[in-house]
């Protein structure tokens, strides 16, 4: 499955695949694999991705199209 809204909230931070593959601790290949859907983006690094763009998961899953992340 693929989640363009991966790769937009990347490039509107001005980051590269390696610096958010950084972020994830994993290498820019599988980060580039997550953004292009070829392997489904696991639950810990949605979360984790949700967190540095203070955004929601319903978000960069296409759920909703209300960036604001929910309140704890």
């Amino acid at each position: 499955m693929r989640f363009p809204r991966l790769r937009n909230l990347r490039e509107d931070a001005d980051k590269t695949q390696e610096q958010i593959a950084a972020v994830l601790n994993c290498k820019r290949e599988v980060y580039r694999r997550y953004e292009a859907g070829i392997h489904e983006i696991p639950v810990w690094a949605l979360v984790k991705l949700a967190e540095y763009y203070q955004t929601s998961t319903d978000y960069i899953l296409g759920l909703t199209d209300i960036r604001a992340p929910y309140e704890k």
